[in-house]
């Protein structure tokens, strides 16, 4: 498209400022070759102004609709989570739990007397006092939930590759 033919759309259209729209006017008065491309592209707005638009069926709008929402709707939210971020938390709290496991088998004292009756007292007291409280009970609460997603994540992963 030609610089005249963008400067005529624009005056056609409405898309010009004041300033331009008074130049292309009087070029469009002044100059022959302006008028006969100004009167050609106004035949050819009318007739594209006369033009009925093609609405698409029904049929064909639901079944964009549907493929849309079968679209959003395969995204489930578990795969927008980051699985580095669940598994660094997992890490954390399978950690936590050994290093708390290796402290309580390391505080038992194994020195066996000659007799198999005398048993030596665990020193459970210590670790009583980590557990009873609502930070402790958090904690295995929170322990507890983390596993069972863990395990369920299994399950399902059996599941599939058996199915």
């Amino acid at each position: 498209m030609s610089t005249i033919e963008e400067k005529l759309w624009d005056y056609i259209d409405g898309n010009c400022t004041p300033q331009e729209a008074d130049a292309v006017k009087m070029l469009i008065e002044t100059d022959e070759v302006y008028r006969k491309k100004y009167n050609e592209l106004q035949v050819l707005n009318s007739a594209i102004d006369g033009m009925e638009e093609d609405e698409p069926s029904m049929a064909f709008t639901y079944n964009v609709m549907e493929c849309i929402r079968a679209e959003e709707a395969s995204v489930p939210l578990k795969a927008r989570v980051d699985r580095r971020i669940i598994w660094g938390i997992s890490l954390f709290f399978i950690l936590t739990i050994a290093v708390m496991l290796v402290y309580a088998l390391s505080t038992i004292k194994l020195s066996a007397p000659g007799k198999l009756t005398d048993y030596t007292k665990l020193p459970v007291s210590q670790l009583n006092g980590l557990f009873t409280g609502p930070i402790g009970k958090g904690f295995l609460f929170f322990d507890m939930v983390m596993g069972l997603f863990v395990m369920d994540k299994v399950l399902r992963r059996r599941g599939m590759s058996k199915g």
